[in-house]
């Protein structure tokens, strides 16, 4: 594996550890900051906030990136956030927080950076590979993040965010020593009207082949929502899950997804094809969840994740053929408008699954699910309906 690789799954899975650090420390510190008890209401607001700050900024970032280059916009974006992380550790005011958070939207959309970068450096024969390794790097760091969290801020509660402050520091020293840069940088005046955070969603809206998979993109990363909103909730009410198995079961998913992501999305495209692979991984979430809506069992929820992390290798197959929709010197700008799109299921899927969670809570828990099988069925027409490019012009 290259240097350039190796930077790249470490800066990502750096990036995922620093975001879980602080996650289950979050409502601690603003019980500290602002002496309330009940900050559920906060909560919300700053998971908003991160959310549409990342929206906006994605696609910013990755444009600049196109005419920058890379690693000038990712060296900014990990100083950016380990400054910001130092900023939430020492916060004293919510404001301070707000700040905070809204600076960690911005410097997240990084990935959108990190994602073109793996592109520019990736054979086509190779990107779905390299992508399920990309989002199993991340899948790692984010198990390895909370659990980390949720023992630092027993000790205090600032100490999640110093360790955040930290390793994203190594990492961007990681990425002062060892990434190059992999596109030659535009000699080109830049186009500040062209950084209008609206104008690459327009751009990629006027280009019809885009849409199906932008689409695609929006509602897999809308039932990625459903689990982190409502799986405790659902795994509490159904199984009477305590913390331990709640973290287990969490713990036995993110597992089972590192490992599908890492080994089978480069034979599954190779065997496949595509198409195929995306739609057999949609098959295999739709099963699993299936399975998740109508059991009171909770070791068959523990059996059926192998199955439920198949779905896995639908994503970077969809992601090795986004790359081939446009040309070399748009990717960047390409991937942030996917980012916005993600950022924007962050935004949309939270509220809209928990709602729906609420209606039926008291009378079948595991509905929630059929919801989501809802979402994934909705890709299959559109996953039928792309239209194949051999590479972009």
């Amino acid at each position: 594996m290259s240097k350039s690789l190796l930077v790249i799954y470490a800066t990502v899975a750096l990036d995922a550890v620093g975001f879980g650090l602080i996650f289950p420390i979050l409502p601690a510190l603003l019980r500290d900051v602002t002496h309330i008890d009940n900050v559920a209401p906060y909560i919300g607001v700053l998971v908003a906030l991160h959310a549409v700050i990342q929206f906006v900024f994605a696609p910013v970032l990755g444009s600049l990136s196109d005419r920058l280059g890379r690693r000038p916009i990712l060296l900014i974006s990990l100083a950016g956030a380990a400054a910001n992380y130092l900023l939430l550790a020492f916060a004293d005011n919510l404001w301070l927080l707000v700040l905070g958070r809204a600076i960690t939207g911005l410097t997240s959309a990084n990935m959108s950076v990190a994602t073109a970068y793996l592109t520019d450096i990736s054979p086509e024969d190779q990107r779905a590979r390299r992508f399920g390794l990309f989002n199993a790097m991340f899948g790692l760091g984010f198990i390895v993040g909370p659990v980390l969290g949720g023992v630092l801020g027993d000790h205090w509660v600032r100490l999640p965010f110093i360790a955040a402050a930290v390793l994203n520091g190594a990492n961007l020293l990681l990425a002062l020593i060892g990434l190059p840069e992999s596109r030659e940088p535009s000699r080109a005046p830049i186009d500040f009207a062209a950084l209008n955070p609206l104008k690459p969603l327009g751009w990629a809206l006027s280009q019809k082949q885009l849409l199906p998979v932008i689409l695609i993109f929006f509602l897999f990363s809308l039932t990625g929502e459903a689990y982190g909103t409502c799986w405790v909730l659902w795994g509490g009410d159904t199984f009477q899950w305590n913390g331990l198995w709640t973290g287990l079961s969490l713990a036995t998913f993110g597992i089972c997804q590192a490992l599908a992501q890492t080994l089978l999305p480069g034979p599954a495209v190779r065997l496949l094809g595509e198409r195929a692979a995306i739609l057999f991984g949609t098959g295999c979430s739709i099963l699993a969840l299936s399975v998740m809506a109508l059991t009171t069992q909770s070791w068959m929820v523990f059996a059926i994740m192998p199955v439920f992390s198949f779905g896995g290798i639908g994503t970077p197959a969809l992601q090795s053929l986004a790359t081939r929709q446009v040309s070399e010197d748009n990717q960047g700008r390409f991937q942030g408008v996917l980012a916005s799109a993600l950022s924007l299921a962050a935004i949309i899927g939270p509220l809209g699954f928990s709602s729906i969670y609420f209606l039926v809570e008291d009378y079948w828990p595991g509905a929630i699910w059929i919801a989501v099988m809802v979402v994934y069925a909705l890709t299959i027409p559109l996953v039928l309906g792309l239209r194949f490019r051999a590479s972009a012009t």
